[in-house]
């Protein structure tokens, strides 16, 4: 006992000296950000500064996107979409390469044994030699972290698992925008074919009729052929668009992670539930929310430490070594009597001339580091821009879909009233073409307004970071 507790001593006062070494490089602290007092560019309803917990980029997005067959997709989506499941496993070999860093500041300890057995004969009624040998032992390494440079790479890769994760976030957001946007350009041409399909049906009956009134004297085949120009228009858009349906509908079966096939609707275009209020809280909030800013803030971090690991490789490096085992020549008193071996050592280095190599390290993870500080300030205000962007183009075409909507109804009745006037002999059939093109152009652009509209509060849902909760 005597003997094994100065070592005990000894291994305690140098754990603390290893613990209480300095660390060199700089310490990591955010950088300030000017950020706006509110965004540009809210609608009336929504300018609102808004608090801490009035955004709706905290809003899960079950609470945002309320059909339910929209949810189903981007439930599937989440668990079978491929870039999901990559960045999903980019996190665990982030969390394995933390782990592989993180063991450098541990010793290793290894056991190993050995066994020899020899036998020489020599002839002439020489009895043979026979030698036999063994032993087991463990060793110990420990390069001491003094200066902190494992301590330094273990908090870079801390950081990077952490900036995966924000990226695996980002990836969620992106995805579930995507089979959103996606779904929603579905329904607007599923709209678009029934339009065209309710309007060539219309115009086949008046073909039927402008027909009939020729017949009878009471209208000219001039008036026939044009109408014919209005079928053959209609009917002409028919197959475009059901192209367009169905390579919509294999895009969308592949963001789910399944080979192309039809997809199952929920609600029209038309009576897509909308929020009541659109509040969109304080920029500030931003730096927090939205992954792509977390993702390039952790990447900075660990770039920060970087600095560190490579000043302390400027240091000496200090290293313990030692062994402990048994030897005998008889394998039968291997663990008993005087066999006992034992070795213990250190060592110093210290870099005297690499050439510029480790100084121009430094100089390297310097660099590297204010590139990612520009990096993440470039995000932060690109994120800024990405809000008021899209908190403008949802106000505007919100507003572009209210006149579309007059638009729509003044083509509508301007169609009647023509074909009224056409079938009492007071207009042409010209008036009664231009009418019937006016009000059925009209009826797509209304509903190119409504998915516009739509997909403006799905940019602003993903432009404030929501998504990924």
């Amino acid at each position: 006992m005597r003997f094994i507790q100065p070592k005990l001593n000894f291994i305690v006062v140098l754990c603390v000296a290893v613990l209480s070494g300095c660390t060199v490089g700089p310490k990591y602290r955010r950088p300030a950000v000017q950020a706006p007092d509110q965004f540009r560019g809210p609608a009336p309803e929504v300018t609102s500064p808004g608090t801490a917990s009035n955004s709706i980029g905290d809003l899960n997005w079950e609470s945002v996107y309320r059909d339910e067959q929209l949810r189903h997709l981007i439930r599937t989506a989440l668990e079978r979409n491929y870039d999901v499941r990559i960045a999903a496993e980019r996190v665990i070999a982030a969390q394995a390469r933390l782990g592989i860093t993180r063991a450098d500041q541990l010793p290793s300890v290894g056991v190993g044994g050995s066994l020899f057995s020899e036998q020489q004969n020599f002839g002439n009624g020489i009895p043979p030699i026979q030698r036999q040998a063994g032993n087991v032992s463990a060793s110990f390494a420990w390069e001491l972290d003094f200066w902190g440079k494992y301590r330094k790479a273990t908090e870079a890769a801390r950081a990077n698992l952490a900036a995966t994760e924000w990226g695996r976030r980002a990836v969620i957001n992106t995805l579930i925008a995507s089979v959103a946007t996606a779904y929603l350009q579905l329904r607007d041409l599923d709209a678009q074919l029934e339009i065209t399909q309710k309007t060539l049906q219309s115009r086949k009956e008046s073909l039927l009729l402008t027909q009939t009134l020729a017949d009878g004297g009471r209208g000219s085949m001039e008036d026939v052929r044009q109408a014919e120009q209005l079928v053959y228009r209609a009917s002409a858009a028919i197959p475009t668009l059901q192209q367009q349906v169905e390579q919509q509908e294999n895009f969308i079966s592949t963001l789910l992670g399944g080979n192309p096939g039809a997809v199952a609707r929920g609600r029209t275009l038309q009576d897509q539930p909308r929020l009541s209020s659109v509040p969109i809280g304080l920029p500030s909030e931003l730096l927090e929310r939205r992954p792509d800013i977390r993702q390039a803030e952790e990447e900075l971090v660990a770039a920060n430490a970087q600095i560190g690991v490579a000043k302390a490789a400027l240091f000496p490096s200090i290293s313990l070594t030692g062994s402990a085992g048994f030897q005998s020549t008889a394998l039968t008193n291997l663990f008993t009597g005087p066999a006992g071996i034992w070795s213990a050592g250190g060592s110093l280095f210290q870099p005297v001339f690499e050439g510029g190599r480790l100084r121009n390290n430094v100089r390297l993870t310097e660099s590297q580091q204010r590139q990612l500080l520009l990096r993440y300030e470039q995000t932060v205000q690109n994120a800024f821009r990405d809000v008021s962007d899209s908190l403008v183009a949802y106000r505007k075409t919100s507003e572009a879909r209210l006149e579309q909507e007059h638009l729509a109804a003044a083509a509508q009745d301007a169609a009647h009233l023509a074909r009224i006037r056409y079938e009492a002999g007071s207009a042409t059939y010209l008036e009664v073409l231009t009418n019937e093109t006016n009000f059925y152009d009209a009826e797509l652009g209304l509903s190119r307004a409504r998915l516009n509209e739509t997909l403006g509060l799905v940019d602003v849902y993903n432009s404030l970071g929501g998504g990924w909760k």
